[in-house]
């Protein structure tokens, strides 16, 4: 389960940001986690509860945004929804697509005291 390893480093993270910032509690931690990033929000949420007891997240909630996948079609030179990786262009159903969006896994705002 590598979301175990990733929540291990959202904790990482904010151990940082508490040295940098000096903030000693975290209240809320804003993640995103595209849909094409292979990664289980519930497994996050599991494992961020673990690794973080006994850190200055424990009891932190998580916020997760889910952006959509995107690509850039070079058959059809436009943008497209992409619900898979390696899906046809929901359009004329190639396959040159180049992904835009939906890949992102990123702490993107800490809520501390």
């Amino acid at each position: 389960m590598h979301e175990l390893a990733l929540s291990q480093g959202i904790i990482d993270v904010i151990r940082e940001q508490a040295a940098v910032q000096g903030f000693t509690r975290v209240k809320t931690v804003r993640l995103v986690i595209g849909t094409l990033s292979h990664v289980e929000p519930e497994a996050i949420e599991f494992g961020f509860d673990a690794v973080s007891r006994g850190t200055i997240a424990e009891g932190a909630t998580l916020a997760i945004e889910r952006p959509p996948g995107e690509a850039f079609c070079l058959s059809c030179e436009k943008p497209v929804p992409l619900a898979e990786r390696f899906d046809p262009c929901p359009d004329c159903g190639g396959h040159q697509l180049v992904v835009t969006g939906g890949e992102e896994l990123r702490v993107k705002e800490l809520e501390v005291e």
